[in-house]
């Protein structure tokens, strides 16, 4: 028996037990558990939201709620272009189609609750609480219907082989309590839950060898939020390599098949759009616009990182800079994607959307700090086969994200979630346990340095040289944690003999039971739930 969210639960197979072999409690339970993050998800949604009492452009919130006012009140011809009733400069549209559909509708919802929210031209920068409770509402809907069910699914049925019921209850809990998502959607204000939701439901269909389904969901997420050209690499080449794998008749079929759904689903998405070249431009110059910059605020990428030495912004004209970011992420994202086209299994494709989202974040052009959450996510999916290395990456990825919640009132929210995710994940994932103290020493002075910048930030006035000095270095410590990761992750990735010799070089380094390598077998997030359980169950089968 051991005690998680507020309950008992079993760690052994339950003998009344349902389908996938889960007790009738478990699934009592894991409602507890979503009901908990909800519940999470709603105090967060009590603090303040980008641009919040700042006109004339306010933030995010007032972006989502523009897309709603112009969605709802224009026709599709319109959404993408400058005129009377659209201006571009205001919070113009800039996302992919689904999300102005999703826009569209939460606009028509709102018009029949209260015109006055989305009225064309006269609601910009409407803060009253009634517009407050109905897009916080909108987001925890999508938390509701998308994130929270696709991260329960791919726990629950997505698994590789038959695991622990306080392994998956604790497996959820993880990606479902992770800050960085439900600071930035309730916190902050954004969508990205669906987007995600969408991806996280892709990669369970390619887990359970659907990989027509897991194309057309892939898709879905693409066409809700362009940042999803992260993971597109990944799934490119597991889909590519499967189909090379299963030979020319069988291989040609279903490349054919993937290719057609893929196109399919595209033109559906875009008809509307698609009337003329200069219609399907207009779209594309709004989502892809290289006259924004390098980067937002100081993120914690590498552009941002080296500014104080190479300031790229100013010596390279952004046409010219965007296609040296295409450069330089198309040669670091080369060795995960052709070893995951030479080798297409799902564990490495796991590791390779992580390792591409993390290339795409430190090296691509115009990346935002939010973006991080496009690598945390496919992260939190390999907890159980490393959970000190992805609990580590968690923590700092928030706390990359720090200057952005400081600006939006968000200090004290953010403060409370990581301090519950880190003692929820210390107690029941146990990330340190089987760690050498040396690596367990380098996790403790990287979370001490972590709370000094922080504190810094706060408490102490910058130079007035330079205003932006605690968030540049905050940016800086982050994005060097970034590329240590990063290589982390290749080495998880590529495994076999590679790692082995990669622990071996490291100063004789003994690999402890978390770094072994498993091939494409699943290895035990380390709780103390039921060892002795488990193999008792063995024993006896």
């Amino acid at each position: 028996m051991r005690h998680v969210a507020g309950v008992y639960i079993r760690s052994n197979m339950a003998s009344n037990s349902t389908s996938y072999g889960y007790s009738k409690e478990f699934y009592y339970q894991l409602l507890l558990v979503v009901l908990s993050m909800l519940s999470f998800r709603l105090a967060i949604s009590m603090w303040g939201h980008s641009g919040e009492r700042k006109p004339p452009m306010h933030g995010d919130f007032e972006a989502q709620r523009h897309w709603m006012e112009l969605t709802s009140n224009l026709p599709a011809k319109q959404w993408y272009v400058h005129g009377p009733d659209n201006d571009l400069q205001y919070w113009g549209l800039d996302y992919p189609p689904l999300t102005a559909y999703h826009m569209m509708i939460a606009g028509k919802i709102a018009k029949k609750y209260n015109p006055e929210m989305v009225e064309l031209g006269k609601s910009h920068g409407i803060e009253t609480p009634e517009v407050k409770l109905f897009m916080r509402l909108t987001v925890l809907l999508m938390d509701l219907i998308i994130f929270l069910p696709a991260v329960v699914a791919y726990f629950v049925f997505g698994q590789e082989r038959r695991i622990d019921e306080v392994q998956v209850l604790t497996s959820v809990m993880v990606l479902a309590a992770y800050p960085g998502l439900a600071l930035i959607d309730n916190g902050h204000f954004q969508y990205n839950n669906v987007s995600l939701g969408l991806m996280v439901m892709a990669t369970l269909a390619l887990t359970l060898t659907y990989d027509i389904l897991g194309a057309i969901l892939f898709c879905l997420a693409l066409n809700y939020k362009q940042m999803e050209l992260y993971h597109a690499l990944p799934f490119f080449a597991y889909l590519l390599g499967r189909c090379v794998k299963l030979g020319l008749p069988k291989g040609l079929y279903k490349l054919s098949a993937l290719g057609f759904v893929v196109i399919a689903t595209f033109a559906l998405i875009w008809s509307p759009f698609l009337t003329s070249v200069e219609s399907a431009m207009a779209v594309l110059q709004r989502l892809f616009p290289f006259n924004r910059g390098l980067y937002e605020d100081k993120v914690a990428n590498f552009w941002c990182s080296v500014s104080p030495f190479i300031k790229f912004k100013d010596i390279i004209d952004p046409q010219q800079m965007a296609k040296i970011c295409m450069l330089v992420t198309s040669l670091f994202v080369l060795p995960s994607f052709i070893d995951l086209l030479r080798k297409p299994s799902i564990t490495k494709f796991h590791f390779a959307s992580i390792n591409s989202s993390l290339i795409f974040f430190m090296f691509s052009f115009h990346v935002h700090e939010k973006s991080i959450l496009i690598a945390a996510i496919p992260a939190c999916l390999v907890i159980g086969k490393t959970p000190f290395a992805v609990i580590w990456f968690l923590m700092i990825s928030v706390f990359s994200m720090v200057p952005l919640l400081m600006k939006d009132g968000l200090l004290i929210p953010t403060f409370v979630a990581v301090c519950i995710f880190w003692m929820g994940s210390n107690h029941f994932i146990k990330p340190t346990q089987n760690q050498r103290p040396e690596v367990v020493y380098a996790l403790q002075l990287s979370f001490l340095g972590a709370v000094c910048l922080t504190l810094a930030t706060i408490f102490m006035p910058p130079p007035q040289r330079f205003p932006d000095i605690f968030q540049l270095l905050i940016a800086i410590y982050s994005f060097a944690h970034f590329f240590m990761f990063t290589i982390y992750f290749h080495i998880k990735q590529i495994g076999g003999a590679y790692e082995a010799s990669v622990w071996k070089l490291l100063s004789g380094f003994k690999p402890s039971r978390a770094h072994k390598t498993s091939g494409d077998k699943a290895s035990t997030v380390s709780v103390d739930s039921s060892t002795s359980s488990v193999r008792e169950l063995r024993r006896r089968k």
